[in-house]
């Protein structure tokens, strides 16, 4: 038995799925195939149903998959020990990222995180906060920076706040008013992101408005970006939300259509989630302390005092 034949069965009960689980561990399926069943074979018991569709672990299985995340997770720890020690980051780090954040946040603080950290190996992706917490759970991210606070069916995740971003509302053409309110855009066209962005949510959260309300709008567009639903606003009328990060880098043109909240202003709170027990502590350390030195000082938000500011939970 090896720890590699531990993140292979990780990895399909996990995926339940042969073919998909193979491609996550970037091997072959018959080579996939025959390590679990090597496993098996010296373990003396089976860990899937294979005539189950999909797969799914045995009552054996379920308490091997519990035991086998408990040994990776001591194996990170003791090569983590060393990590501790050193100034510089070095191996691997993966991070997860949720795409309503990557496109504005990364720029601001990815080159200097390289350039401190010469020896590491830095893998991005970005997610949803599902499957981001999902690749948490099972081993497959270091660390995912996403919208919380989470549900708290997440009680083993930590977190650690980088910083509070304002809610702002584009497509708004009454110069009259310096601040809108929630009631000044209910009711009116939304344009929103697809479903599995917590900033969907959000912004129904915002506006009070409920899904079946949608339905009811001659044209429904689910887009991926914030930049598909400005353009809509632009030629179709009608609002959308958008973070404040992103409102900096408009046009004027654009900004003179983009209003904040009347206080309490309602914020998304974005953090740096990490799997307990936490492996990639310096990582962790490092990374909160570069963005939260350089990302909260850009913001407005953060000139308000905390009873001026409503989170918004996705």
């Amino acid at each position: 038995m090896n720890f590699q034949q531990l993140e292979y069965a990780l990895a399909l009960h996990e995926i339940k799925h042969f073919a998909r689980a193979a491609d996550q561990c970037n091997v072959t399926q018959a080579t996939l195939s025959a390590m679990l069943k090597r496993l098996e074979e010296e373990i003396g018991y089976s860990l899937f149903d294979r005539s189950a569709h999909p797969i799914q672990a045995t009552e054996e299985g379920i308490h091997f998959m519990q035991l086998a995340v408990d040994i990776l997770n001591k194996k990170e720890e003791i090569l983590s020990l060393k990590e501790d020690e050193q100034k510089e980051l070095v191996g691997e780090l993966r991070l997860g990222i949720i795409p309503t954040v990557s496109n504005t946040l990364l720029p601001l603080f990815l080159a200097d995180f390289i350039k401190e950290n010469p020896k590491l190996k830095l893998q991005i992706i970005e997610l949803t906060t599902e499957e981001i917490i999902s690749q948490l759970k099972n081993r497959q991210l270091d660390l995912g920076i996403l919208s919380t606070p989470l549900p708290e069916d997440y009680h083993n995740l930590e977190e650690v706040i980088l910083y509070y971003e304002s809610m702002m509302v584009y497509g708004v053409d009454d110069n009259k008013k310096e601040y809108i309110s929630s009631a000044d855009v209910k009711g009116g066209q939304i344009w929103l992101l697809e479903e599995g962005h917590c900033f969907r949510n959000q912004s129904l959260t915002i506006c009070d408005i409920k899904e079946k309300k949608l339905k009811e709008q001659q044209l429904e567009f689910k887009a991926n970006s914030f930049e598909t639903l400005i353009n809509l606003s632009d030629q179709f009328g009608g609002f959308t939300l958008i973070p404040e990060l992103y409102f900096k880098n408009l046009s004027p043109q654009r900004k003179k259509r983009t209003k904040g909240f009347n206080a309490p202003i309602p914020v998304r709170e974005i953090s740096l989630v990490a799997n307990q027990p936490l492996q990639k502590k310096n990582a962790m350390r490092k990374l909160s302390k570069l963005i939260q030195s350089t990302v909260p000082q850009l913001l407005e938000s953060s000139k308000h005092p905390n009873k001026d500011l409503d989170i918004i939970h996705f």
